[in-house]
């Protein structure tokens, strides 16, 4: 007996992840993601699917990000009919993420003079196939194919998925792995009981600055932006990114370490985002978190917090004196409100622009990152007087050694035969497969897009 794992997304690339698992009697996609920075003229995203798919039994979503689930629509608008497996804090998570696209995919299509990638009555058609699964429980969601989620530590419901045949024969994704330890989520979960693994390497060749160190320089950080009498700007990803950064604040200005400045949530979809973490903190955060939210109820609000939903609400935000802080999407700067901040405040010296997190190449992030002096926003291409802060450590991701600990904890069974590195740039999957073949006497193989590999208890080849 043998499985089949297809890589039809998510080799070579950070995003735009989708993996087709065949057994003998049924195939499961792990997630449809769309590859953010990215044409969305492009065939990748327009295009047809690598695989009919009318024949696929089951989709499992790791977690909510859109370049796990942002094609999910675009799959059910071309036939998808099977049930759509997830977590159920990454089912709230996941609606919101779609609707919200459904604007934004519009306006991009308009750029290009074509139809949407979806609409509205595909979302709504992809949810009426959702079915919730949790952590630790055995499902069979196609013939002869039962999955495993676990905790990944990544985002809220983020999980690994462990695929099995009736023979035994198990594969494991592990969507993205979380940069544990958080202050709100639990640490990831090893994978042991499968035959081979696909791992995540986004920072497969880099470190992060230890938790409390990254707190410190943030704060320190902020201190001197407020010092400097500006206006602040986060362009934060609405999804954990935002949530840490509230927590961190919330915690800063109740012990006095940072000015009382007002400080805007200038994002409707993250205040969403927010309310659900919320709604599933008391069962699905870390002890310490839980026991935080029971004590003071709200652990991401703060008395001179301003959440701007409505449109004439954002416009406001600018008669308010400096020094303040805006946190707003997009997280790459390619999108949201914080492109109209941007526009606005970076040709002032007295701006300071944070950078918290992955900016995937292409994006006006990456380019700011990268130390550019102008970028294009809004249509217009924008001077860049501001300081540009690049912090490390906030992102949702492991770095290099977190990631190898996790290969090493699910080897410790020697059941796991081979693991495969993606989800990265070339260079990072690269990386992070030479150390663990160097460091742990694994097989490491770095896969490549629209490769198919045969599974079995003993071995993984290419057909």
């Amino acid at each position: 007996m043998a499985l089949r794992l297809s890589f039809d997304g998510g080799a070579g690339k950070v995003t735009g992840s989708n993996f087709l698992i065949e057994g003998d009697r049924g195939k499961v996609l792990i997630d449809c993601g769309i590859e953010q920075g990215a044409d969305f003229s492009r065939a990748h995203v327009y295009g047809p699917f690598p695989y009919d798919v009318k024949t696929i039994n089951a989709l499992v979503v790791t977690h909510a990000h859109l370049d796990h689930v942002g094609r999910i629509p675009k799959l059910v608008k071309d036939g998808f009919r099977g049930k759509i497996y997830m977590t159920p804090p990454t089912c709230d998570l996941a609606e919101l993420i779609l609707y919200d696209s459904v604007g934004i995919l519009s306006e991009e299509a308009n750029t290009h003079g074509r139809a949407p990638l979806y609409e509205k009555e595909d979302v709504d058609r992809a949810f009426s196939l959702v079915e919730a699964l949790d952590y630790h429980v055995e499902k069979e969601v196609a013939p002869g194919l039962s999955v495993y989620l676990r905790n990944t530590g990544h985002i809220l419901g983020s999980a690994s998925v462990r695929i099995k045949d009736e023979a035994g024969v198990a594969i494991a994704l592990t969507g993205d792995i979380g940069n544990s330890p958080s202050p709100l989520l639990p640490d990831w979960e090893p994978v042991s009981d499968a035959d081979a693994i696909v791992m995540e390497s986004v920072y497969g060749d880099r470190l992060h600055p230890a938790q409390q160190r990254r707190v410190e320089l943030l704060r320190d950080t902020l201190a001197k932006a407020i010092t400097r009498g500006g206006t602040i700007l986060i362009p934060a990803f609405s999804l954990e990114r935002t949530q840490l950064m509230l927590y961190e604040l919330s915690n800063f200005f109740e012990a006095g370490d940072l000015p009382k400045i007002p400080v805007f949530l200038d994002s409707p979809l993250a205040i969403r985002v927010t309310e659900v973490y919320e709604k599933w903190g008391l069962k699905y955060f870390k002890p310490a978190a839980e026991d935080e939210m029971k004590r003071e109820g709200s652990i991401f609000e703060f008395p001179f917090l301003k959440q701007t939903r409505s449109y004439e609400e954002s416009i406001a935000i600018e008669e308010t004196p400096n020094p303040k802080m805006i946190i707003a999407g997009a997280g790459m700067s390619h999108g949201g409100r914080i492109g109209h901040w941007e526009a606005r405040y970076l040709p002032d010296p007295t701006t300071t622009l944070f950078i918290v997190g992955y900016q995937a190449p292409g994006t006006p992030g990456r380019r700011m990152m990268e130390g550019a002096s102008s970028v294009r926003l809004v249509n217009s291409e924008i001077k860049i007087k501001a300081k540009v802060e690049k912090l490390e450590g906030w992102s949702a991701h492991a770095d290099r050694d977190e990631l190898l600990k996790f290969a090493e904890a699910s080897l410790t069974d020697k059941r796991v035969k081979t693991i495969f590195t993606a989800l990265g740039e070339p260079l990072a999957e690269r990386f992070l497969a030479q150390r663990i073949h160097d460091y742990l006497g694994a097989r490491a193989i770095v896969p490549e897009v629209d490769q198919t590999w045969e599974i079995t208890k003993d071995s993984a080849k290419r057909v």
